[in-house]
């Protein structure tokens, strides 16, 4: 990562041109895991007038769907992408704001978690960092939810889909109580159930009758795009 001046773009440079240089560096900015200079690029976005939707989706997004594609390819590792995930963070702590006055829309509401029993998040974490930097609002429950607040954060913020993660054998069997426990409250009709983690297969995914499973966390972010755009 380098320390370096974001230097001004010159005065008498077309607008466009400089909205479209502002873009491209916050998205190279973002896949070299600068999080120091995020911040002021953002805020020079946003006083040239470039609309917050635009800054989110052409920069932070596109930036962070080139990070998993190479992470995915084993181009990059999970350093570089928690790092890249950093500076999307430190861009969208600037953004939101603006993205909530814009009245933008994210792309889905997402409920995640590790089940009960399993206190293992890195794998969860880097899942929701990708997924919030591809336009998604994450809602991040830790690890050790119970099943009953899993229900209560499905009632409380009607996501479009529940994560469930697990890196035990002997955690990952709570999966399915989870999902009969929608089924229960009555929500289940409502929300795409992925499930992932070491030990969860495609076959046991279809045991628990989950919508869908990802192998790793690039592919979590495709699945998602799968079943609700």
């Amino acid at each position: 990562m380098s320390e370096r001046i974001i230097s001004p773009v010159p005065e008498n440079t077309p607008n466009l041109a400089k909205q479209m240089d502002v873009l491209q560096r916050l998205c190279e900015e973002l896949q070299q895991g600068n999080f120091d200079l995020m911040a002021d690029l953002t805020r020079e976005a946003l006083r040239q007038g470039i609309e917050p939707g635009r800054i989110l989706n052409e920069a932070l997004v596109a930036g962070m769907d080139i990070v998993g594609d190479k992470f995915r390819r084993d181009e990059i590792f999970l350093p570089e992408v928690l790092i890249s995930a950093k500076a999307m963070q430190a861009s969208m702590d600037v953004l939101r704001p603006s993205l909530v006055g814009a009245g933008v829309r994210m792309a889905g509401k997402i409920v995640l978690g590790t089940v009960k029993g399993d206190i293992h998040d890195i794998g969860k974490n880097l899942v929701g960092m990708l997924r919030e930097g591809a336009g998604y609002e994450v809602i991040n429950l830790g690890t050790d939810v119970s099943a009953e607040k899993f229900v209560q954060s499905v009632k409380a913020n009607q996501p479009n889909l529940v994560g469930l993660s697990a890196l035990l054998t002997t955690t990952m069997l709570g999966m399915k109580d989870i999902i009969h426990s929608f089924v229960e409250a009555g929500v289940r009709d409502k929300i795409k159930v992925v499930v992932g983690g070491a030990p969860v297969t495609e076959d046991f995914a279809r045991n628990v009758e989950a919508d869908g499973y990802a192998p790793d966390a690039a592919r979590a972010v495709e699945k998602v795009r799968e079943l609700i755009g």
